[in-house]
C-alpha cells in the first residue's frame, strides 16, 4: 500500500473499471438535468435516477464516472470539524441491468487488494443482516472467515426512499487502527467510533416497494457503486481528515500563505482556514457549471458560501480582496481531471471577484451593525436576535441567514427565525404582486381545455390550414355558438404557432365558406392544446364548422427572421465572451429578438461589434437551416444546445445552422439564413446580476432603424441649422465650449450660496470615534452640494461629510473627507461605494473625494445611517 495521490486515484479507479468493459462517461454537471427535486447534484447516483428508472436508455449497460458533489445541510459545521465539507468527489461503477452482486463484489476487493495493494486484513465488508447471497460470496468467492463478515440491519445496510426501486447494501471499511478505535471488545464495523471508516457501498438494487412494506423481485436488478475520493484519498495517503489529503491541503497551504496563519497553532483559525478551503472548492465548480450568485436557489447557495468565506477571510485578518488568487491554486490542484475549469479560469475569477467586491463594500458595516447588537443584547440578558434586525442584516447588508445564524451562535445567541421567515413571506408576496398574473392562464381555462384531444400544430409547413371547429368559449364559459365580440376557439389542427419558447403567438384570420369571419388576436397553448384568441368580424362561429386557417404571413416570416436570428446571436456571444454564456430567457416577436444570458459584466463596444460581425457573416454565407426530428438524447450527444430547466418530450426538433448554431427548439425558422437580412443590435444592458441582454432587429426593421436614425440626424442638423450633416461635430463643439463657459459662471454662483448654507449643515455633523460624520439628504442640486462639498473638506480637516443629492428620481452620492480624518483612516472611495450599494447602485474615487449613483430612493435614510457604522469600521484603533 503506497501513498497514492487524489488525482491518481481518481485515473486508476476509472481505468481500472474501464478494463471491466464500463463506458467512462465524463462528471455530470452539478446543475440537475430534469430533476427539479435536487437544487444540485449530492451524489454520484443522482445524475444516474433517469437511467436506473428506464426513462432514458444508458449509453451502455455499464458505465463508470467520477461525479462532482455539492451538499450544504450542513454548511455551518464546515470548518468547525475536519469532517464536513461541502464539495467532494464520488467514484463510481454502476449497471443497468447487467451484472450482479458476484461481479460487484469481486472487483470491488480485487482494486482494493490488487491495484491499490491495500492489505486484506485492514478490509472488513458489512452486509445486510438477512442478505444470504452477499455472505456467500464474501466467505465463499472471496474467501474471507465468516467473523470478518458484519452483519448490520436495515437502517445501515438496506437503501430505500419511500416506494420505487430498493435493495441491500454491502459496503467495505477501513480498519484504522487500535488508536482510533473506542478499545471495546466487540469494537467492529457499524461501531460509532473512528476507527472503522466505510469507503466502499455496493447497493443491489433487487426489490420494489410498493410503499406499504411489501418488497417484490426487480426483473432488472442495477448495480450503484459509491466510494467518496477523498476519504479513500485519506486512507491511501495515512491522514485524518480531507483537509490533509494533497491537492486539499495544497489549498489549505495557499489561505496560510496568504494570511499569515499558521494551520493548527489555533483552533479558531483552524476553523476558518478550513471553511475558506473547502468554499472556494465549491465555488469555482458551481460557476463552472453555470450558477451565479443571486438570492434564489442554487444560486443562493453559491451566494452564502461565497460570503461566508469572505468573512472567514476577515477572521484571519485578511483585509483585501483575495478569493481569486486561492482560486488560482484551486483551479491547478483539479484541471487535469476537469479542464472546464481552465477554460473558464476568467469568467470563474470574474463571478469570485464580483461577489466578492459586492460583499465588501457591505461586510465590514453589517459586521459592525451585528457586533453592536450582540453586545447590546448580551448586556440586558437576552439570547435572541429579533427576525426584524436579521432580515435588516439580510435585505440591507447582503447577510444570509446561515451567516447571522453562525456569528450568533459564536456569541451564545439564537435568532427568531419565525419572524425572519415571515419577512421573507412578505417580501416575495410584494413581489409576486409586483410581477402580476404573467401567465395569462386561469385555472378556469386550463380545466376547461383539459378534455381536448392535442391540437394538430400545421404551420411549421403551411400558413393555411383546414380545420374543424373543436370548442368555443365565450366569457369564460363554453358554448356552441357566436356571433358577436371576443372568443376564443379550439381547432383540431392549425397553422397558428402558440406562444412558447420565447416565440409570441400568431395572428391572423379564421373563416368559412359561408363568410363567417374572425380575426385571430393571439394563440397561446396549454398542454398541447391551441387556444385562438379571437373578435367575430362577420356571421356565426358554430361547434363543428369546417374553417381554413389562415395566419399573418409577413408577421410570421418576420418573428421567424427574429427567432433564427437569436440562436445565431448566442453562438456568436459563445464564440465572443466564452462558452459560459448560457441562456437565461429570449423573447422574439415580429419587431425584434431579445436575448437573456449569463455572463459577469457589461459588454465592450468591441465585443458588441464583433457578435453583430459574426452573425452578419453567417446571414450573408446563406447556410441552409436544418430542422430534424429526434430524441433528446441523441440531439445532446450531437452537440444541440438545450435549456436546463426546460422540459422536454420522447420527440424533439433540433435546429442546425450549418456548424455554427445548433440548438433543441420548437420554434419557427427561416429555411436558409440568408432570409434573416441583416442583423443589428440596439442595446445592450443588466436585468439581473450576472444576467444580460442584448435587442436586435433583422430584415427590414433594420431598414426602418436605418431611416430613424436618419431622419433623427435630419432634424438635429435643422435645430442647429447648419447646412449639411457633416457639419455637425463642429457645431456640436462649438456649443460645448459655449456651455462650458455658462457653466463657469454658475459655478460661481453656487460656490457662494454653498458657503451660505454650510454653517447650517455643520451643526448637524456628529462623532465618530476620532473624526466627525455629517451625513444628511439633499435636494439643492449636485452642482451646488459639490462646491460645498469641496469647501468643507478644505475648511474641516476632521470632518467626513456624506451626501445624497436627489433631483426628482434620481440620486447621486457625494463623499468627501478632511486630511486629518483620512490619516485617521477614512476612504471616500469606499465609503461612498459601501453607501450606494445599499441604495442598489456603484461608484467610487480617491480616499478624500468620491462619487457614486444610487437606484432605489426608498433606501436612502437607511443608507446614510448606515454611513456611521461603515466609517467607524475604517478608521484606525
Amino acid at each position: 500500500m503506497q501513498w497514492t495521490s487524489l488525482n491518481v486515484l481518481r485515473e486508476k479507479y476509472l481505468s481500472f473499471f474501464e478494463s471491466k468493459g464500463h463506458l467512462r462517461l465524463p462528471s455530470f454537471s452539478l446543475i440537475p438535468d430534469h430533476d427539479k427535486s435536487l437544487l444540485l447534484i449530492n451524489s454520484g447516483m443522482a445524475p444516474m435516477k433517469k437511467f436506473f428508472t428506464g426513462e432514458v436508455e444508458p449509453p451502455r449497460r455499464r458505465v463508470t464516472t467520477c461525479q462532482k458533489c455539492i451538499r450544504t445541510p450542513d454548511l455551518e459545521r464546515v470548518g468547525h470539524t475536519a469532517r464536513h465539507g461541502t464539495f467532494f468527489e464520488m467514484l463510481g461503477n454502476f449497471s443497468f441491468g447487467d451484472y450482479f452482486k458476484e461481479e460487484a463484489i469481486t472487483w470491488a476487493w480485487e482494486f482494493l487488494t490488487q491495484v491499490l495493494e491495500i492489505p486484506e486484513d485492514r478490509l472488513w465488508p458489512s452486509i445486510y443482516e438477512n442478505d444470504e447471497e452477499a455472505f456467500d460470496l464474501w466467505t465463499k468467492k472471496i474467501g474471507l472467515p465468516a467473523d470478518r463478515v458484519t452483519r448490520l440491519g436495515k437502517e445501515d445496510n438496506f437503501w430505500e426512499h419511500g416506494s420505487g426501486p430498493c435493495g441491500p447494501c454491502s459496503e467495505i471499511y477501513f480498519d484504522r487502527g487500535e488508536k482510533y478505535g473506542c478499545g471495546k471488545p466487540d469494537c467492529r464495523p457499524g461501531c460509532d467510533c473512528d476507527r472503522y471508516m466505510e469507503i466502499w457501498n455496493n447497493v443491489f438494487s433487487q426489490f420494489n416497494n410498493d410503499g406499504k412494506g411489501n418488497y417484490t423481485e426487480l426483473s432488472q436488478k442495477n448495480i450503484d457503486t459509491g466510494m467518496g475520493l477523498e476519504r479513500l484519498a485519506c486512507v491511501m495517503q495515512g491522514v485524518d481528515n480531507m483537509f490533509e489529503v494533497d491537492t486539499i491541503r495544497n489549498i489549505l497551504d495557499k489561505v496560510c500563505s496568504i494570511s499569515g496563519k499558521t494551520y493548527g497553532a489555533d483552533p479558531n483559525g483552524d476553523i476558518s482556514i478550513r471553511v475558506v478551503t473547502d468554499h472556494i472548492r465549491s465555488a469555482m465548480f458551481m460557476i463552472a457549471d453555470g450558477v451565479t450568485p443571486s438570492n434564489e436557489g442554487r444560486g443562493y447557495v453559491l451566494r452564502r458560501i461565497l460570503r461566508r468565506a469572505c468573512r472567514h477571510g476577515k477572521l484571519l485578518g485578511i483585509n483585501r480582496p483575495f478569493l481569486v488568487e486561492l482560486c488560482e491554486v484551486a483551479i491547478g490542484e483539479s484541471q487535469g481531471a476537469y479542464p472546464e475549469l481552465d477554460e473558464k479560469r476568467n469568467y470563474i475569477e470574474k463571478v469570485i471577484s464580483l461577489e466578492e467586491e459586492r460583499f465588501d463594500a457591505t461586510i465590514d458595516a453589517g459586521l459592525s451593525i451585528l457586533s453592536n447588537l450582540t453586545k447590546g443584547l448580551l448586556q440586558k440578558g437576552s439570547d435572541t436576535i429579533s427576525g426584524e434586525e436579521a432580515f435588516k442584516l439580510y435585505d440591507t447588508f447582503g447577510f444570509p441567514l446561515d451567516l447571522t445564524r453562525e456569528i450568533a451562535a459564536e456569541n451564545h445567541l439564537k435568532i427568531n427565525e419565525g419572524d425572519f421567515s415571515a419577512l421573507m413571506e412578505q417580501q416575495k408576496a410584494r413581489a409576486r404582486a409586483a410581477r402580476g398574473n404573467i401567465s395569462g392562464w386561469s385555472d378556469t381555462t386550463k380545466t376547461m381545455l383539459s378534455h381536448l384531444p392535442k391540437t394538430e400544430f400545421t404551420g411549421y409547413s403551411e400558413y393555411r390550414s383546414d380545420a374543424k371547429v373543436l370548442a368555443i368559449f365565450s366569457s369564460n364559459e363554453a358554448v356552441e355558438t357566436v356571433s358577436e365580440g371576443d372568443c376564443s376557439v379550439v381547432l383540431d389542427r392549425t397553422p397558428f404557432y402558440g406562444e412558447g419558447g420565447g416565440q409570441v403567438g400568431d395572428t391572423g384570420t379564421i373563416y368559412t365558406e359561408g363568410g363567417t369571419l374572425l380575426n385571430v388576436t393571439d394563440t397561446k397553448k396549454s398542454d398541447g392544446v391551441f387556444l385562438h384568441f379571437c373578435t367575430v368580424l362577420n356571421g356565426v362561429l358554430h361547434v363543428g364548422d369546417t374553417v381554413k386557417a389562415d395566419i399573418t404571413d409577413m408577421r410570421r416570416d418576420a418573428i421567424r427572421r427574429n427567432h433564427s436570428a437569436c440562436h445565431l446571436l448566442q453562438a456568436a456571444l459563445r464564440a465572443v465572451l466564452g462558452t459560459h454564456v448560457a441562456q437565461a430567457g429570449s423573447y422574439v416577436d415580429e419587431e425584434r429578438c431579445r436575448f437573456d444570458f449569463s455572463h459577469f459584466a457589461a459588454m465592450t463596444p468591441e465585443e458588441i461589434a464583433k457578435v453583430e460581425h459574426l452573425v452578419n457573416l453567417n446571414i450573408m454565407l446563406g447556410i441552409p437551416v436544418v430542422t430534424t426530428v429526434t430524441d433528446v438524447e441523441t440531439a445532446r450527444a450531437s452537440g444541440a444546445m438545450a435549456l436546463f430547466d426546460e422540459k422536454y418530450g420522447n420527440e424533439v426538433r433540433m435546429v442546425e445552422m450549418g456548424t455554427f448554431s445548433k440548438e433543441l427548439c420548437g420554434g419557427t425558422h427561416v429555411d436558409n439564413t440568408g432570409r434573416i437580412g441583416l442583423f443589428k443590435i440596439v442595446s445592450e444592458t443588466s436585468v439581473a446580476a450576472g444576467i444580460r441582454r442584448v435587442e436586435a432587429v433583422t430584415g427590414y426593421n433594420v431598414l426602418r432603424l436605418l431611416n430613424e436614425k436618419e431622419a433623427l440626424i435630419e432634424k438635429t442638423r435643422q435645430e442647429l441649422k447648419v447646412p449639411n450633416s457633416s457639419d455637425l461635430p463642429h457645431r456640436a463643439h462649438a456649443l460645448q465650449e459655449e456651455i462650458a463657459e455658462l457653466h463657469h459662471e454658475v459655478e460661481t454662483l453656487q460656490g457662494k450660496l454653498a458657503s451660505v448654507q454650510k454653517d447650517a449643515l455643520l451643526a448637524k455633523a456628529k462623532t465618530v470615534g476620532s473624526v466627525r460624520l455629517l451625513a444628511e439628504r439633499m435636494e439643492s442640486g449636485m452642482e451646488i452640494a459639490r462646491a460645498m462639498a469641496d469647501q468643507l473638506k478644505a475648511e474641516q480637516p476632521d470632518l467626513v461629510a456624506v451626501m445624497a443629492v436627489t433631483e426628482g428620481e434620481k440620486l447621486n452620492f457625494l463623499v468627501v473627507a478632511g486630511a486629518d480624518a483620512v490619516a485617521k483612516g477614512a476612504h471616500a472611495g469606499k465609503l461612498v461605494s459601501a453607501v450606494a450599494q445599499l441604495t442598489g447602485g456603484r461608484g467610487g474615487g480617491r480616499p478624500d473625494n468620491a462619487m457614486a449613483g444610487g437606484r432605489d430612493l426608498s433606501q436612502v435614510n437607511a443608507a446614510l445611517e448606515a454611513s456611521a457604522a461603515l466609517l467607524e469600521s475604517q478608521l484606525k484603533h
